[in-house]
């Protein structure tokens, strides 16, 4: 089947330049004590927010190394056709950027930053879907002109073509459902999933693909989690394994880290969190392609905290460290989507709720745009997505990967095990207080 039309529209090259005023005023921005940010917002999607840096005002362009993606839009052809849609009623479409002086937040419930003015780009965005199109790049005047005092905002607005494959589970993943891809109204079973449970006090429970396992891959699996029992209160074991129309086995999440109550509390904490193991198929046995930590964050957040890290191929006997490349928080009680998007780092360097926060392929996070520093690093722009639902709500994760990250079926049942994995995440972190469905008890229950 062919891939879904995406278009990734983004915002990037934020730079702002204000003359030196000869003599210093209060209503004059000096750039060496006043940070800037702006707001972006697209009809009908949620406002985001970025940095703006000072260059100095003999400066012609920014340097596109400093902050080449501020905001990103991803717009499915539905979007797409919405915001096109011609009425009488409705005006041209236009990205709108507020600019404002002094440091994001609010205090006492009013926004701190002072509005220095607004610019609006308009957008065409028909045909964007087969095509690039620049709607700006460059500066534009902001704020009032007085007597060469006036502030100038360098921007760059393009739209891109990003086809993606989409996928549906048909049920909640604990329920071992089937996963369809999605084009269109036309819906295909391309592979099956099979929930499980793994325990160390008895193998017979493991799933049919597990059980086949070499015996370097069960040292994988010790060697990146830990199976030994614990004392108090967890959740242990889970696993699921990705089928295809064969009935082949072509990727695995399995729990190798349980997730435990931290003493005197009932949540799992971030200084101990479970993880998840992803493998996938190869030389005859499986072998570990990402790592899923999770958490419950502590605060008003009271979210799933989460971090994956891609595990590099050490069969030519070159050691790696893994790198990190989504880490952030979804809200429990509304969900929200994990998202591997390696251009849309939040500018501050902190996780955004929902978003991944790692730009590049950079250990940590890091930050340093050097594509070459990890031979192992194949993963850009735009990775995937997938859908979760908050706590109690039926759960249906739907999977969205770009094109270029697919190039065999154990691609995307890679990326579909990992979608399972977060969404299985949300039941493993809630609190112990609270029961879980029978689905995913039946472990404990057996046992007890």
């Amino acid at each position: 089947m062919d891939p879904c039309p995406f278009v990734r529209l983004t915002v990037g090259n934020l730079a702002l330049k204000i003359p030196v005023a000869s003599k210093p005023a209060r209503s004059v921005v000096h750039p060496s004590s006043s940070p800037c940010f702006c707001k972006i917002k697209l009809k009908n999607f949620p406002l985001q927010s970025s940095v703006v840096p000072f260059i100095p005002p003999e400066s012609q362009c920014p340097d596109s190394q400093v902050q080449p993606i501020a905001a990103t839009f991803h717009l499915s052809k539905s979007d797409i056709d919405k915001l096109v849609g011609k009425s009488i009623f409705a005006g041209k479409l236009c990205l709108k950027i507020s600019i404002y002086t002094g440091r994001r937040g609010t205090t006492c419930g009013v926004n701190s930053g002072r509005l220095l003015g607004k610019i609006s780009v308009p957008l065409d965005l028909a045909g964007t879907e087969n095509k690039a199109t620049v709607f700006h790049n460059g500066w534009v005047t902001v704020g009032k002109e007085a007597k060469g005092s006036s502030a100038q905002f360098h921007v760059n607005v393009k739209a891109e073509p990003d086809p993606r494959f989409v996928f549906q589970f048909d049920g909640e993943p604990e329920c071992s459902p089937q996963v369809f891809q999605i084009q269109g109204n036309i819906r295909q079973p391309v592979f099956s999933c099979k929930f499980s449970f793994r325990n160390t006090g008895d193998r017979n429970q493991r799933s049919r693909s597990l059980q086949s396992e070499s015996g370097s891959s069960r040292s994988w699996l010790s060697s990146f989690g830990s199976e030994r029992e614990r004392p108090g209160k967890e959740r242990k074991g889970w696993s699921i394994t990705v089928h295809d129309l064969s009935g082949s086995p072509v990727a695995v999440a399995s729990m190798v880290t349980p997730f435990v109550a931290s003493p005197g509390s009932d949540r799992v904490s971030r200084s101990n969190p479970g993880s998840w193991l992803i493998l996938r198929p190869g030389d005859g046995t499986w072998k570990p392609w990402g790592r899923l930590e999770a958490w419950r964050e502590r605060g008003g957040s009271d979210g799933l905290g989460y971090r994956f890290e891609l595990i590099p191929d050490t069969s030519g006997g070159m050691s790696a460290a893994g790198i990190v490349l989504a880490e952030s928080t979804l809200s429990s009680s509304r969900g929200g989507k994990f998202t591997i998007d390696l251009g849309a780092a939040s500018s501050n360097g902190r996780a955004t709720p929902g978003r991944s926060t790692s730009p590049v392929c950079s250990p940590r996070s890091s930050g340093d745009f050097g594509y070459g520093l990890w031979p192992f690093c194949m993963y850009r722009g735009f990775v995937m997505s997938a859908s979760v639902e908050g706590e109690g709500k039926c759960s249906k994760p739907r999977v969205e990967v770009s094109v270029p990250h697919v190039n065999c079926s154990e691609d995307a049942a890679a990326f579909v095990a990992l979608a399972a994995a977060v969404d299985l995440s949300m039941d493993a972190c809630r609190l112990f207080s609270q029961r879980l469905r029978k689905e995913l008890c039946q472990q404990q229950d057996t046992l007890g």
